[in-house]
């Protein structure tokens, strides 16, 4: 009687058990609205209704109904995010298929081991160059029979397919087929969606592990509709008709998970590329609302739109960096009195806000000023609407969180894992606190506990601001890895508690705030307990490093692997008259490795938090970017265990005695 009267508002019971049942419901209420925001070949953004993009849907369905695929199947998804993938993705829904998802920038060998180990028989691709990685070596891949391209191939791809007995279809072949459908065969398309249940299998993502062999999770309907009721307290400044700004690999769970979550909160997706250039000018087009990316992207925005002031006038220069400036330091006052502070030790808001109320006045006209002549042309940059953005997938640099919230720029920061499908925190949009990765989703529970060496060393939950082992139970959490239940059991204990291997600490004010990877802990010959994560992001914040990957597990002390920030590096000696004659000679000069060691003991020392023994104490420049499928996954996380293989001689020169 009480839930009737007062009903819990943190959930969206309206949404139905499965995703196409939610999205049918949705055109319903939506038809006429925009779902699909998508590029011609003219360079023209052309826009689909959500009945539009349901028709095209049921259409597919019917077609690979046709083609033989029934509730359970396994199919692949070889492709990165375009108006085809959503369609494909749900109409494979709708049938109670599972796909089986990975981006175009993987490599052979991993894609061949996904399509083998999760039993396709059939696959999608985006083109003929994925497919071929998998003709490569087709002898891994024996149960693969059909391919279907979303790009028409060539040829010479479609007869050496045949030979090897894979028979290769069109997709818009399939798009044609399917406007045959009748109005009775509609239905029971329609009709398959109501058997499917909430507990089925949607998808099974394969994780790049950084430790070795991807593991393919299993997540269900109801592990996504879980998030997507809860979705609403977040994300509380979107709109109905709002456009997110799709631009990262929708095979990733974190943009997955959106790619349902808008639809539950009535928005619409526009597509584009995570290159910079690419972005900005599509955002100019379609003026959004809002859009997930990486943090990397975040920070090579705001590297090159320093690096386009650095060639205006010197007026223009001082303009810009004080307009900055000042933005930095009214933000860091409008957060002691409005309270956007995280409290990871108990103090009361007013102290906070009498001691912020007096530098927020004065600083309130200035930034008013700057707000006309500087943050309102940097933000219009992002096509002008926008309301808020997220950052996943990785740690946000505290300064490039800073320079975001100084020129107005809503930036929010979440935190997930694939096994948890994958959203577990998200910063509110409408009151969001720096220094961590959001409010803890309604969906979940989730605890801090003592922890050795990465396992749960006590069952009871540590109070707010005491770091420790963070653990997540709940809807959302997986149902297991694909034909591995040892794993599974690995991490998920009897009572159902997922150990993430994050450390971390809750706030007063149920925040989560990630410190490190209980996997990556450094253990020096000293017994210090060392975690690299925080050196890392320390470092990681100077505008000369690209990345940082700090070392020295059983040494004496810690060093780094460092990739510079070449356009920056170089930029630096051309302004400071180094003589050098290519890129890899200019790294060893003694004013870039003095510049390099500066920057190092500017950010970690003493005043800046960090004890003695995890100072960096010597380091060694690369001459080239990690690559994808090289060092880093394609999550854009270190594969750490490859490191000492690749850069034997390197770690050699780091950890030697001179």
């Amino acid at each position: 009687m009480i839930e009737k009267i007062f009903p819990d508002t943190r959930f969206d019971k309206t949404l139905g058990r499965t995703l196409p049942v939610m999205l049918r419901e949705k055109v319903k209420k939506n038809a006429n609205l925009t779902l699909q925001v998508v590029k011609n070949k003219s360079g023209v953004f052309v826009r689909y209704s959500y009945s539009q993009v349901y028709q095209h849907i049921i259409e597919m369905a019917y077609s690979l109904k046709k083609l033989g695929i029934s509730r359970g199947d396994h199919v692949g998804l070889m492709s990165d995010n375009r108006r085809e993938w959503f369609i494909t993705d749900y109409a494979l829904l709708s049938l109670g298929a599972v796909d089986v998802p990975r981006g175009c920038d993987s490599m052979g060998q991993e894609i061949r081991f996904i399509l083998n180990f999760a039993d396709c028989k059939v696959s999608f691709f985006e083109n003929g160059r994925q497919l071929e990685k998998v003709l490569e070596k087709v002898e891994e891949v024996p149960l693969l029979k059909t391919a279907i391209l979303f790009d028409y191939p060539d040829e010479k791809t479609v007869l050496k397919a045949k030979e090897c007995g894979i028979e290769v279809i069109n997709y818009h072949f399939l798009e044609s087929s399917g406007v045959e459908i009748s109005k009775e065969e509609w239905l029971e398309i329609e009709e398959d969606m109501e058997k499917i249940h909430s507990d089925d299998v949607a998808t099974i993502i394969f994780t790049s592990g950084t430790t070795g062999l991807p593991k393919g999770v299993q997540l269900t309907h109801d592990n996504y509709i879980a998030q997507c009721e809860v979705a609403h307290n977040a994300l509380s400044l979107m709109q109905r008709g709002d456009i997110w700004f799709s631009v990262l690999p929708i095979w990733h769970s974190f943009e997955r998970a959106f790619n349902y979550m808008v639809v539950a909160l009535d928005g619409g997706f526009a597509y584009s590329k995570p290159i910079a250039s690419v972005m900005l000018s599509d955002m100019a087009q379609v003026q959004p609302q809002w859009m997930n990316a990486v943090p990397r992207l975040w920070e090579s925005v705001a590297q090159g739109l320093f690096r386009e002031v650095k060639k205006q006038s010197g007026i223009r220069q001082w303009e810009f960096n004080t307009a900055v400036y000042i933005g930095k330091q009214y933000y860091k006052a409008k957060e002691l009195v409005f309270g956007l502070k995280c409290r990871y030790h108990w103090r009361l808001r007013f102290i906070d806000t009498l001691i912020g109320i007096i530098p927020y006045l004065l600083l309130s006209l200035p930034r008013f000023a700057a707000e006309k002549l500087v943050y309102k042309k940097i933000r219009a940059k992002f096509g002008g609407k926008m309301r808020a953005a997220i950052s996943g997938g990785g740690a946000l640099q505290p300064s490039t969180e800073a320079f975001y919230h100084a020129i107005g720029f809503k930036l929010l920061e979440g935190y997930g894992m694939t096994e948890t499908a994958p959203v577990v925190s998200v910063c509110n949009s409408k009151k969001p606190r720096s220094n961590n990765v959001g409010t803890i989703f309604a969906s979940i529970e989730l605890k801090i506990v003592k922890e050795k060496n990465g396992q749960p060393a006590d069952s009871k939950p540590l109070k707010p601001g005491k770091k420790g082992l963070v653990l997540i139970r709940g809807r959302q959490v997986m149902k297991g890895y694909y034909k591995r239940q040892d794993l599974t059991d690995a991490v998920i204990d009897k009572d159902g508690w997922l150990n993430t291997g994050d450390l971390g600490m809750i706030s007063y004010d149920n925040e989560l705030k990630l410190t490190g990877r209980a996997k990556d802990t450094i253990v020096l010959l000293g017994g210090e307990n060392i975690e690299p994560l925080g050196i890392e992001k320390a470092v990681n914040s100077s505008p000369y490093v690209e990345r940082c990957v700090v070392l020295g597990q059983d040494q004496k002390y810690i060093g780094a692997l460092i990739c510079p920030n070449q356009a920056n590096v170089i930029a630096y000696a051309e302004e400071n008259s180094v003589l050098y004659d290519n890129y890899d000679n200019l790294l060893e000069t003694n004013e870039i490795q003095n510049l390099f060691r500066t920057e190092i003991d500017m950010l970690v020392n003493a005043k800046t938090g960090f004890r003695t023994c995890e100072r960096i104490f010597k380091f060694k420049l690369l001459k080239e970017s990690f690559q994808v499928g090289r060092e880093i996954n394609v999550k854009q996380e270190v594969m750490r265990h490859v490191l000492n293989a690749l850069y034997k001689k390197e770690i050699k020169q780091i950890f030697s005695a001179k």
